[in-house]
């Protein structure tokens, strides 16, 4: 079983003709290691979910590098405003390694909603958890030491520890690469 079908199989409200129907519109992708699921300007046609590998989300600003997030195995991922609004995005997605994904297009995703009902109401609680997701990343980045922020991160996602760059790594958690090296070296 895939983790797709694992992850809408959670859905207890979703018949095994839902999780066909989605699946039946999806098409697999393979990202090679630095390759983009896209870039700033494109706009995104597609929602993800991440079979295995691990990507980045981040943006420029005055040409400096700015990691907005990181996704796991078992993570949908999509540049979520571009996808939303179907307009340019300001995020590159990228794959730090090589990466299997299933996609689903835009179109025949919103199509399949209006038809499902079931579908429909998943789709609804995926969005949500990813806003309460961004909310707490706000939160974990405004509120916290930079020492929380570090021990939390190994605490709850110890594979981007493993996988991100160390300046991706400071990026994501708001500090200089300095400061990550001093707050590594004490623990």
């Amino acid at each position: 079983m895939s983790n797709l079908v694992e992850t809408l199989s959670k859905f207890d409200f979703l018949s095994k003709k839902n999780i066909s129907q989605f699946l039946g519109l999806t098409q697999q992708k393979k990202l090679k290691k630095g390759s983009f699921l896209i870039k700033a300007g494109e706009t995104c046609t597609c929602l993800a979910f991440l079979e295995s590998g691990t990507m980045r989300s981040y943006y420029l600003k005055d040409e400096k590098d700015i990691t907005v997030s990181f996704s796991l195995d078992g993570d949908f991922i999509t540049s979520m405003s571009s996808f939303i609004q179907q307009k340019p995005s300001y995020e590159y997605i990228t794959a730090l390694e090589d990466c299997a994904l299933k996609s689903i297009n835009y179109q025949n995703l919103m199509n399949l909603l209006r038809q499902e009902k079931e579908l429909s109401e998943a789709y609804r609680q995926i969005l949500e958890s990813y806003y309460v997701q961004l909310e707490e990343q706000l939160i974990f980045s405004k509120f916290k030491s930079a020492k929380e922020r570090y021990v939390e991160l190994i605490e709850k996602q110890p594979q981007i520890i493993q996988k991100a760059a160390i300046g991706q790594i400071a990026s994501y958690l708001d500090m200089s690469i300095e400061t990550l090296s001093r707050i590594r070296s004490g623990i």
